[in-house]
């Protein structure tokens, strides 16, 4: 026997390997475009979130969202802790199940807050009393408008809370594989800050984000820059007319100087577009700020 045939008869067999498969019909990543839009959503949601706790806890609260991702509801379960608040939402006309989670020691201290504590004493992990899930709801169900108002037409369907469950493995929102638009945010109020994500069904978003990259042909480029025109800035200026100096006088600038401008004292500011003037204004206030009339239009040809 020679030592090849010796060391592959002792060498172990090799694992198979798995082989998971891709559906290109449900991607499991976002589209940047999607991303973005989702992102600046989450965000508005996150400060209507925030507003919503200082007005209710009676407790300055913050909220940022931190991260946008499309994971199955595997994934997103797997990565919560065993122990905490999920708040199952029901959405119309769609099986799986919104999900908000908090932390139960959070949604704890801000009851107490609620009921006229400070939050300073810390609160068991401990599924929640009859009024206190009544708190938690009215909490959860405008935090829910919020949300409805932050995505807009992203989400046409109503929804509404329909269970509170305790553990993340038990709790059945969706299929294992089912798609979920996940966003995770800190939550701070008053000195104690806490890890929350909102989980959302895919088939109730991804309809409305539209095409990822869509194609448009450059027949009506002419159309869309001119309707694209009103709206680009620019820069306005008020200015005097000018004054001619040499650059021997600039460099013997000094300060109490006097440069003598050539501009009357009776005589209309020059109103100026992106450095074209285009009209004669007089200067006026507008409240507290300086503002400009304009009294002459320049005409120019086009």
């Amino acid at each position: 026997m020679t030592v090849q045939e010796q060391l592959a008869g002792d060498a172990p067999a090799k694992p198979a390997e798995t082989v998971e498969v891709y559906d290109f019909r449900r991607p499991t990543t976002l589209a940047r475009e999607h991303s973005r839009v989702l992102e600046l959503a989450f965000e508005t949601f996150a400060r209507q979130w925030g507003t919503q706790l200082t007005a209710k806890v009676r407790v300055v609260s913050q909220v940022a969202c931190e991260q946008v991702l499309m994971q199955t509801y595997d994934e997103y379960a797997a990565a919560l802790p065993q122990t905490t608040t999920m708040i199952l939402c029901a959405i119309e006309g769609i099986g799986p199940k919104l999900v908000i989670q908090v932390p139960v020691t959070a949604a704890l201290g801000w009851i107490a807050c609620m009921l006229g504590g400070n939050g300073s004493m810390p609160a068991p992990e401990r599924k929640f009393t009859q009024l206190e899930q009544a708190l938690i709801r009215n909490l959860i169900e405008d935090a829910l408008e919020d949300l409805r108002y932050s995505l807009g037409t992203l989400l046409v369907d109503a929804v509404s809370v329909d269970a509170i469950q305790y553990n993340s493995q038990f709790a059945q929102a969706a299929a294992t594989t089912d798609l979920m638009i996940t966003a995770s945010f800190a939550i701070r109020v008053g000195d104690s800050t806490s890890a929350a994500t909102v989980a959302i069904p895919a088939d109730a978003l991804l309809p409305q984000l539209g095409e990822a990259n869509p194609t448009s042909t450059p027949a009506d480029a002419r159309e869309l820059v001119q309707a694209q025109l009103p709206w680009v800035p620019v820069e306005v200026a008020l200015r005097l007319t000018p004054a001619a100096i040499t650059p021997a006088r600039v460099l013997e600038l000094a300060v109490g100087d006097i440069l003598p401008v050539p501009h009357s004292q009776h005589r209309p500011l020059q109103l100026a577009v992106d450095g074209m003037p285009l009209a004669s204004a007089a200067v006026g206030a507008s409240g507290a700020r300086l503002a400009c009339v304009v009294v002459d239009i320049e005409e120019r040809n086009p």
